[in-house]
């Protein structure tokens, strides 16, 4: 059984997460044009390697973020969006 670190709960079973994108930043919506909001909502960097990730514990209703090596399909780290760890993002 693959097994993920929720920063609340410790490891738990993948089954219990949903992977929801890729953190990133958002444009600002009061300036930025329509190709400007369609490039940010339609297109993502697909390359292999480390990235930072939402994701969500739906037995605690927790979001959080986890770093992940998408080449290895390993884990490195998680912690919660509003933790100091994430402000030194």
């Amino acid at each position: 059984m693959k097994l993920m670190p929720c920063p609340v709960n410790g490891l738990r079973p993948v089954s219990e997460f949903f992977y929801w994108g890729e953190v990133r930043p958002m444009p600002d919506p009061d300036r930025c044009d329509d190709a400007a909001w369609a490039d940010y909502v339609f297109n993502r960097n697909g390359a292999p390697g480390i990235k930072k990730e939402w994701w969500y514990h739906t037995p605690s209703g927790t979001w959080f973020i986890a770093e992940r090596d998408t080449i290895r399909d390993e884990v490195l780290r998680t912690w919660l969006h509003a933790s100091p760890e994430a402000e030194q993002q």
